[in-house]
C-alpha cells in the first residue's frame, strides 16, 4: 500500500495574530509562511510523488504551490475531508480568549467529548480524515501500483489525528502529538498495520531549544504557529 506525506500548510497569517481559523476566507500564508513553502521542493525533491491532494483552504493550496510549479506533471486535487476541523463559533476568535471557554478544558483532557458549538466533534473530525485517507490509499495504489508515495496537504488537529489513528491511539490522546507549520510528516501503509516514519520533521532543531511556549501544558488548538 501506498506512502502518505502529510504536509501541514505553512505558518499563516491567522497564526501569528493568535486566532482559530477554522474555515474563515481569506486566511493566507504569512511571510515565513511563504518561504516555508518555497523550501518545500528542494526538501522533497528526492520523493517521486504520484498525487498531490490538498484541503482546500488557501493556506494550505498556497503550501503546495511552489511544489506543484516545480513539478508541471502533478495535478492539485482538493478534497473537503482533509480540510479543517469546522471549530463553529469558535472560528476567527483569539486563542487566548479561548483559553478560558469551558469547553476548551475538554479540547485539552478528553477530545472525544468535544463538539464545537456550530461546528463539528472532533471524533467526526478524525472519521472524515482518516475515511479520506483510507479511499485516497485505495485510489493511489490502483492508479500507481502499491509502492506509491504521496502528499496531502493539511492542518494541525487533522494531521495529529490522522497519526493517532495510524498508531492505534485513542483520540483522547492526540494532543501528545505535535506539528509545527510546513512540517512533514510520514505514514507507511501496509496490509497489516500503518507504520510511522516521520513526524513533524521541519529540518529545523533550533524549535527544540526551550522557550516559554514550550512550557505550558495544553496543546495549540489549531496546531499553533511553530517556533517563534
Amino acid at each position: 500500500m501506498p506512502t502518505l506525506i502529510l504536509v501541514r500548510h505553512g505558518r499563516s497569517t491567522a497564526n501569528t495574530a493568535g486566532l482559530l481559523a477554522g474555515w474563515t476566507p481569506g486566511v493566507a500564508l504569512d511571510e515565513r509562511g511563504a518561504a516555508q513553502a518555497a523550501a518545500l521542493p528542494a526538501r522533497l525533491a528526492d520523493v517521486p510523488l504520484s498525487e498531490v491532494v490538498s484541503s482546500p483552504l488557501q493556506r494550505c493550496r498556497e503550501t503546495v504551490a511552489p511544489l506543484l510549479a516545480a513539478r508541471p506533471g502533478l495535478e492539485l486535487r482538493t478534497d473537503d475531508r482533509i480540510g479543517e476541523c469546522d471549530y463553529g463559533d469558535w472560528s476567527g476568535r483569539k486563542l487566548a480568549e479561548l483559553a478560558d471557554e469551558p469547553l476548551m478544558k475538554v479540547v485539552q483532557q478528553h477530545p472525544t467529548a468535544a463538539a464545537f458549538p456550530g461546528g463539528e466533534s472532533m471524533r467526526q473530525m478524525q472519521h472524515r480524515a482518516a475515511e479520506a485517507v483510507r479511499e485516497w490509499n485505495a485510489r493511489v495504489a490502483e492508479r500507481h501500483g502499491p509502492d506509491a508515495v504521496y502528499l496531502m496537504c493539511s492542518h494541525g488537529d487533522i494531521i495529529k489525528s490522522l497519526v493517532a489513528d495510524a498508531l492505534g491511539l485513542h483520540l483522547d490522546l492526540f494532543q501528545r502529538i505535535s506539528v509545527e507549520p510546513c512540517s512533514v510528516t510520514a505514514i507507511r501503509y501496509t496490509e497489516l498495520r500503518p507504520f510511522l516514519v516521520r513526524l513533524g520533521d521541519t529540518g529545523d532543531f533550533a524549535s527544540l531549544a526551550p522557550t516559554p511556549r514550550a512550557a505550558g501544558p495544553d496543546a495549540p488548538v489549531g496546531g499553533g504557529a511553530g517556533a517563534p
